[in-house]
């Protein structure tokens, strides 16, 4: 169960991950140039047996709209930030990408309550999360590669993540409760895309807004944590919008 949410698979299948070059940061690209994107992040990124994930969604959309992009998925199930820090030469710079997608923060913030003796601070702190967002960020644009920040998704409860989250800090009683320890991370991804001038797709906003409009968060998870079929085509649909909008020449 280390550095693994408990829900999470342990395998970890490499792929295309996206990433992309920070907004005005080089000349518009060559007409015709296959372009290099990585998704760079955590199970809600890997690949999934039986779905597709939103990398590889985004592919076949940018495909649509006529920006040729191979994406690779640099997800891997129960990476914190600390975890991906330690892989970010291999499985992203080494690419030399055009764009990365970052979405991490599920892993970070969550307090093992299930373990003995129960543990009482996040995976990683709050602070500390802040600064492994600032090095990708900061390291991608000194490359004059674009980058693209993504919040977490919400979760939910279900009588799985009760039996294993459901005592202090955490609140069962609460149907948001498990968002509680989440809500402060999210923020901070949304910091940093203010304070560094990068483009946010606001994924926990996104799907509030479907639950409130079409039913419940229920709607777009598979198992309380993880985005289900339609989670992660809201997830695509919203990045592609983003890509095109940074990568088209103005």
């Amino acid at each position: 169960m280390r550095n693994s949410f408990p829900l999470q698979p342990r395998s970890f299948t490499p792929c295309f991950v996206l990433i992309w070059f920070l907004a005005g940061a080089c000349a518009a690209l060559p007409a015709g140039k296959m372009l290099t994107l990585v998704a760079f992040g955590d199970s809600t990124t890997a690949l999934r047996d039986h779905l597709e994930v939103y990398p590889s969604l985004l592919e076949r959309e940018l495909a649509a709209k006529g920006l040729a992009a191979r994406i690779l998925n640099a997800g891997v199930p129960g990476n914190n930030t600390g975890d991906a820090a330690r892989r970010f030469q291999r499985d992203v710079l080494d690419h030399k990408p055009d764009l990365v997608i970052l979405q991490f923060g599920i892993n970070d913030s969550a307090i093992d309550v299930w373990k003995q003796p129960p543990a009482d601070q996040p995976r990683v702190a709050l602070a500390e999360f802040r600064g492994h967002l600032r090095f990708f960020v900061k390291t991608l644009k000194s490359r004059g590669v674009k980058v693209i920040l993504m919040t977490p998704n919400p979760l939910r409860w279900t009588p799985r993540l009760r039996e294993l989250y459901g005592k202090p800090p955490y609140n069962r009683e609460d149907p948001n409760g498990m968002n509680r320890l989440l809500t402060p991370y999210a923020g901070a991804v949304q910091g940093i895309a203010r304070r560094e001038k990068v483009p946010l797709v606001d994924v926990g906003q996104a799907f509030r807004d479907y639950a409130r409009e079409n039913g419940s968060l229920d709607d777009l998870l598979l198992d309380g944590v993880h985005p289900n079929q339609t989670g992660h085509q809201i997830v695509a649909t919203l990045l592609s919008k983003t890509v095109v909008d940074l990568l088209r020449p103005r």
